[in-house]
């Protein structure tokens, strides 16, 4: 079923483009990957059997679209490039498991996609994709948004975004982002990707992640998810202040409020000088609960 050479290879890639008349748009964040052992590689990390529903966000010309067709039971592909879709349904014409459907994924109401577009909606959902760098974290937290039970997210990133994504508390890459991933989802860096195997070459080196559900529940429930993030990103709004200094900003300056907020650190055990980086994801909820009990949150 498979076409030789396969749509990953660097010559099939070149004879696509050539054959359509593809340039790649910045716009769209658009880098062709050209390596089938990185492509295997990816099937591998995402663990994909044919149990499973596969979701692919821009799948560009189709390179990871065919090892995945091979692999899973069903490939829906979003993609947002009207021009690539004629291509995408000629090129991946042999594989009668693949919809490929012109759609934004950040517009996409993706429980109602799986429910319409999949033979049997039951199974396992995952995510594979090459990210397009610039909207790399939009994309993630609009998924883990959704109310879509994700068997997994495994998807290419900017490798500097995918080590703050695993970063612990107390480095430099630790933030919000890690703390919103971690909220849901167990994540690992499955391997890293040179910058020399996509056409055109990026200016950075990127990395595989694959985000589980996570296996431990949370310690402590927040009594607001999203405010509890809104809380998150203001405690990060100036990284190289304390985090008193940050609070501030997200709780007032009041002479009232500033004591209440120093008694509840004083109770939690947390130092007003601590920089907000050194802080849990089970610290941050405790925190957030505190304030909010308080009325200043």
């Amino acid at each position: 079923m498979s076409q030789s050479p396969e749509i990953g290879s660097r010559t099939r890639t070149r004879a696509i483009m050539e054959k359509y008349g593809i340039r790649t748009k910045k716009s769209f964040g658009q880098n062709f990957l050209t390596d089938l052992n990185v492509l295997n590689n990816i099937i591998t990390a995402a663990d994909i059997t044919k149990d499973d529903n596969v979701i692919e966000i821009g799948p560009g010309i189709g390179a990871l679209t065919e090892q995945l067709a091979q692999a899973a039971g069903e490939v829906l592909a979003l993609e947002i490039d009207s021009d690539l879709i004629p291509v995408l349904n000629e090129v991946l014409a042999p594989y009668d498991n693949v919809t490929v459907l012109n759609q934004d994924v950040l517009e996409a109401n993706l429980l109602a996609l799986i429910q319409e577009q999949f033979t049997d909606p039951t199974k396992p959902v995952k995510v594979v994709a090459n990210l397009p760098y610039y909207i790399t974290s939009p994309i993630l937290m609009n998924l883990l948004a959704s109310p879509v039970d994700w068997a997994a997210i495994c998807v290419m990133m900017q490798k500097e975004v995918a080590q703050r994504l695993t970063a612990a508390p107390g480095t430099k890459q630790y933030g919000a982002l890690t703390l919103a991933i971690e909220y849901q989802m167990d994540a690992k860096i499955a391997f890293d990707v040179s910058r020399r195997v996509f056409v055109p070459a990026p200016n950075v080196d990127s990395a595989i992640i694959v985000l589980t559900p996570r296996k431990q529940p949370l310690a402590v429930q927040p009594f607001d998810k999203q405010k509890l993030f809104g809380f998150i990103r203001g405690c990060f709004a100036h990284r190289r202040k304390s985090l008193c200094n940050n609070l501030r900003g997200v709780v007032g300056k009041q002479p009232a409020t500033k004591d209440k907020m120093a008694a509840i650190l004083d109770r939690l055990g947390i130092s007003p000088q601590i920089r907000p980086e050194r802080l849990t994801l089970d610290q941050f909820i405790t925190l957030a609960n505190a304030l909010h009990a308080a009325d200043l949150l």
